[in-house]
């Protein structure tokens, strides 16, 4: 009796009229192409700083804060975990988990000798892949760590699609983001896209959202 409810209720909100019209994946694919990213300096460098040795240190880093606490980069960066432990990283997801091509092998052993706390998401970038099955769950983890001020730090192959999607999950699931605006705040700082399949359900997530709202 109480599923049948909960199934009345969802389909009451998926059924409910937007006064602003749905949310589509052209939306979204348009707010990313009129975002321009602005040029900022690698996370936890001084630019000021003019040595031999520092430029060095910044070699292979790809990272970018898109929101306080919130950093999404690449691969590499994410194991290089003398960086992480510079920037203060207490938490991370990995988009990417898997050891096949396109995936990222690690794991919690990978950073059993630190405090940061793990999270692997075995997802493929391809416009079939359900992303959005782990929204909740992506969204619950980057909270934890922003929530008790500490730092999450999301990544996959190249911190392009899998995890600029989970970043913006988080940013309209917990900060009550429209998908749009969620998409010109992390595309202003870092030159992410999402596949179209991915874009798809951010924008159905944004109309499930804004008809809880109503």
């Amino acid at each position: 009796m109480m599923r049948s409810t909960w199934r009345d209720r969802d389909r009451q909100d998926f059924q409910k009229h937007l006064p602003d019209g749905i949310t589509t994946q052209q939306h979204l694919a348009q707010a990313l192409h009129a975002t321009r990213t602005d040029n900022k300096p690698i996370p936890g460098f001084n630019p000021n700083v003019d040595h031999v040795q520092y430029y060095r240190a910044q070699q292979g880093i790809d990272c970018d804060e898109v929101y306080p606490g919130i950093y999404i980069g690449d691969a590499a960066t994410a194991k290089n975990i003398e960086y992480l432990k510079m920037l203060g990283i207490t938490h991370l997801l990995n988009a990417a988990q898997g050891k096949k091509f396109g995936f990222v092998n690690t794991d919690e052993s990978y950073y059993i000798n630190t405090t940061i706390k793990y999270l692997g998401l075995p997802l493929a970038d391809l416009l079939t892949t359900d992303i959005s099955k782990y929204f909740y769950t992506a969204a619950a983890f980057i909270d934890e760590a922003v929530s008790t001020g500490g730092k999450a730090f999301v990544h996959c192959m190249l911190g392009i699609s899998r995890s600029a999607t989970c970043v913006l999950a988080y940013l309209m699931i917990k900060k009550g983001m429209l998908a749009v605006d969620a998409i010109r705040t992390v595309r202003k700082n870092r030159n992410v896209q999402p596949n179209s399949g991915f874009l798809y359900q951010l924008a159905q997530l944004d109309n499930q959202l804004r008809r809880q709202r109503l």
